[in-house]
Order: C-alpha cells, then sequence, then structure tokens
C-alpha cells in the first residue's frame, strides 16, 4: 500500500493527461449519437487523421525552416487549427457519403457503413504514409519536450516526486479550453439550443423551422474537428503514431461515453477522466495488487471490469437518465 501512494502524483498526473484525451475524442462519439442515435465507430479514425495532418504539417514547416521562425506555441495553434479544419471537413464528407443517405435505413445498416469508413480511413492513411515516407509508422518532433519535477515529497512525506513533461500541461489546458468552449456553445449559443432540439425530437425539431440538415453537418464538423485536435495532442505528447492508434484509442474513448452517460457531454468528459487514471493506476499498480500475476499489459482488463461493474449498477451510464419504455 506504501508504495502504491508514493506513485499516486506520477499516476494523477499520466492519468490526467490520458484522461483528457479519452475526454475530448469521447464528445464525438456521444454529440454523434445524441443527434443521430448512431455508434460513428469511425470517429476513432478521424482522430488518427489528425494525428497525420498535424505531424504532416508540423515535418514540412521543419523541413521549410518556417518553425525556426515561430515561437513554439505558434506553430502548435497553426498545426491543431489545421488538423481541425481538414478533420472536420472530413466529418462533415463522411456524414454526406456515407450516413445521410442510410438516415432512414436501419441502426445496423449505419453501423456497418461506419465500421466500413474506418477501415477505408485505415488503409488510405497507411497507402499514403508508406506512399510517401516508406513507412507507415510516422514519428514527429514534441514542441514542448521539457521535463518539470513535481516536488509532491515536500508537500506530503510519503509521496514520491513526479515527472511531468511541458506537453502534458498543453494537453490538460487545450482539453480543457475545448470541453468549456463546446459546454457553452452547446448551452449557451442558438445553434447549440438547436443542437439540443434536434437531440430531443428530430420531427418536431424540422416543424419549428429549425434545419435539421444543417444542425447534423454542424454536430460532424464540431465532433470531427475535436477529434482532429486530439490527434495532434495525442502525436506531440508519444512521438510516433501509426493508421492504427484509432482503433483501440477509439474503443476507449467511446466507452467512456457510455460510462458517463452516452449523449450527455459532461458525462463523456467525466468518463474519460475516469477511465484515464483509472487506466494509470493499473498500468503502474497491478503488479503490486496481484503479487506479479498479472503486469501492465492487463490495465485493460482491469479498466473494462470496473466499467462493465458500473453499467451493471447503473445501466444508462453516470450521467444519463434512465429512459422508459414508451407503450
Amino acid at each position: 500500500m506504501e508504495v502504491i501512494l508514493q506513485t499516486l502524483p506520477q499516476v494523477l498526473i499520466d492519468g490526467l493527461a490520458l484522461g483528457a484525451i479519452y475526454a475530448v475524442v469521447a464528445l464525438g462519439y456521444t454529440m454523434v449519437y445524441g443527434i443521430l442515435e448512431l455508434i460513428n465507430f469511425a470517429h476513432g479514425e478521424v482522430f488518427m487523421t489528425g494525428a497525420f495532418v498535424g505531424t504532416t504539417v508540423l515535418l514540412v514547416m521543419e523541413s521549410t525552416g518556417t518553425t525556426a521562425g515561430l515561437p513554439g506555441w505558434a506553430a502548435y495553434l497553426l498545426i491543431l487549427v489545421t488538423a481541425m479544419l481538414f478533420t472536420g471537413v472530413l466529418g462533415v464528407g463522411i456524414e454526406r457519403v456515407a450516413y445521410r443517405p442510410l438516415r432512414k435505413a436501419p441502426k445496423l445498416i449505419s453501423l456497418i457503413s461506419a465500421i466500413g469508413v474506418s477501415f477505408v480511413l485505415q488503409d488510405l492513411v497507411r497507402f499514403i504514409a508508406e506512399l510517401t515516407t516508406g513507412n507507415y509508422i510516422v514519428s514527429g518532433t514534441t514542441l514542448f519536450d521539457k521535463s518539470l519535477t513535481v516536488p509532491a515529497s515536500s508537500a506530503v512525506s510519503w509521496l514520491s516526486d513526479a515527472s511531468l513533461k511541458t506537453n502534458t500541461l498543453v494537453i490538460i489546458g487545450v482539453a480543457i479550453v475545448l470541453m468549456i468552449g463546446l459546454d457553452l456553445f452547446v448551452n449557451r449559443t442558438k445553434w447549440g439550443v438547436a443542437m439540443r432540439a434536434v437531440a430531443q425530437d428530430r420531427e418536431t425539431a424540422a416543424l419549428m423551422s429549425i434545419n435539421v440538415n444543417k444542425v447534423i453537418v454542424l454536430t460532424f464538423f464540431i465532433g470531427s474537428a475535436l477529434g482532429g485536435a486530439t490527434g495532434v495532442l495525442f502525436a506531440q505528447q508519444y512521438g510516433t503514431i501509426d493508421p492504427f492508434i484509432g482503433f483501440i484509442l477509439g474503443l476507449k474513448a467511446f466507452t467512456a461515453a457510455v460510462l458517463g452517460g452516452i449523449g450527455n457531454i459532461r458525462g463523456a468528459m467525466f468518463g474519460g477522466l475516469a477511465i484515464g487514471v483509472l487506466e494509470m493506476f493499473a498500468s503502474a499498480n497491478l503488479g503490486l495488487l496481484t503479487s506479479g500475476s498479472f503486469g501492465a499489459e492487463y490495465k485493460d482488463v482491469f479498466t473494462f471490469l470496473i466499467l462493465i461493474f458500473v453499467l451493471i449498477l447503473k445501466p444508462e451510464g453516470l450521467f444519463g437518465k434512465a429512459l422508459k419504455e414508451k407503450v
């Protein structure tokens, strides 16, 4: 127990950074589900595309010497905005081509279409990466790569000091800005009201002169842009990316959305942070808790077992509302 407590500061820092990424990606899942009741399994690949777009732009800037004349934050902002615009437009294109023609089809058909789009994006990015670099695994540079020491032991003697990458602060800061911005947009603007109206009852919203198609397009643009931004944050934090990073991460982000109550934006934020911290806790301490029987590679099992336990007790998610079946 003493060792577990000593590593707590490092677990919290790493867990919050990872959880912030899960939370922002989960927003894309929960927004689309809230509007269309569609699980957009291609969202993980939109996240991956954002990582590749941001890394490519950064590599091009470095090869042309553009980054030398720019402060780090300006270069970061540039690749972030570029990836958000690209993936936002990509999300709109996916909705127009793969989902809108199936809007009145059974939900299973749309789900299969989403899985198909996911595989197409994976292979398309892999093809382009191999064609241009000779390898589908791409490594980029990190703009904020300094390490800081958090002196937790000076505050509480039984805690160990923690290491903190400056990029972790950027991740948490950008994620907070994006989440607060989305929350304000949905709850304080006319378009946000329209989105909530369409989410509650699409037909009635259309009768009240709300352009449902425009609202759906806007939802896909914002959700996909958030996914692309998170891809850039991920690439900057971990350095190496490949076309398959979106699958597992997207699955966990979707789980975060379900844990918080899918369709609930604040629930998705909480779910992402909770899963990130739980995963890092399991990664650091599972060996100690099981006397070496299970190592860090079982962290996903630990996290999903807790998720199953929570959902058995509260199937609608922690922030969701139980729906009564209509007779």
